[in-house]
């Protein structure tokens, strides 16, 4: 296992990472969904005692991986924040102005209900539909799109997307993956304070589970339907 794969896409060099990450050298973009700010803050607001070190370690992981891949872009598909405005919203703005040099879009999700203005403020760039940067496109989820254009791939998130693998004496373990069909990208949730769904791959498609910080190709045939 490694932390870092390489695969290929349209002819384009990306880079999946254990910490749920994926670079575009080509663009030096870094592509993310599900990031869920104020997420935990949300939690603790109803009495349930999240630590708030968790969204700490999410902004820490955003963070060094926009140092490792010197990254110039960052495009969140759907889901930055979680709901409305908190304190854990207040920090992430905090951390943007310290990396002001940095462009980042937004391909909007459903629960990016945050007022425009802070958005603006935040200098993030929100699109209300798929965005299209060739030969890719991007969109919180794969419902927002009626047909795939013949030549673009999609990214998109929303799922959280996991897989259970199978082995001897009914040992099981979940983890969360990066699933590739020959359409389309869904990204594992940035946040490690998510749900998620289990995937069941076909024939023709790729599956790469991630343990702790790294990041394996799985066999199909050990994979649980």
């Amino acid at each position: 296992m490694t932390r870092y794969l390489s695969h290929i896409i349209a002819g384009e060099h990306l880079v999946m990472s254990g910490e749920r990450a994926l670079f575009w050298e080509g663009q030096q973009t870094l592509i993310i969904a599900d990031l869920h700010v104020g997420k935990t803050g949300h939690f603790r607001k109803e009495g349930i005692g999240v630590p708030a070190a968790i969204y700490k370690d999410d902004l820490h992981r955003l963070l060094s991986q926009i140092l490792f891949f010197k990254a110039e872009r960052l495009i969140i598909v759907g889901d930055l924040s979680h709901s409305i405005a908190n304190r854990e919203l207040d920090l992430f703005r905090k951390w943007r102005k310290d990396f002001s040099s940095l462009e980042v879009h937004l391909a909007k999700g459903n629960h990016d209900i945050l007022d425009n203005r802070w958005y603006e403020e935040a200098d993030i760039m929100v699109h209300n539909e798929p965005l299209p940067l060739f030969p890719f496109l991007f969109a919180h989820d794969t419902d927002q799109i009626d047909e795939i254009p013949v030549d673009h791939f999609l990214f998109s998130g929303h799922v959280h997307p996991s897989v259970t693998i199978r082995g001897r004496g009914k040992q099981a373990l979940s983890m969360p993956c990066f699933y590739f069909s020959k359409t389309h990208c869904i990204l594992p949730a940035f946040s490690k304070f998510t749900g998620s769904y289990q995937v069941r791959p076909t024939t023709d498609d790729e599956v790469f589970g991630i343990v702790g910080n790294e990041v394996v190709q799985l066999q199909k045939k050990t994979i649980s339907s």
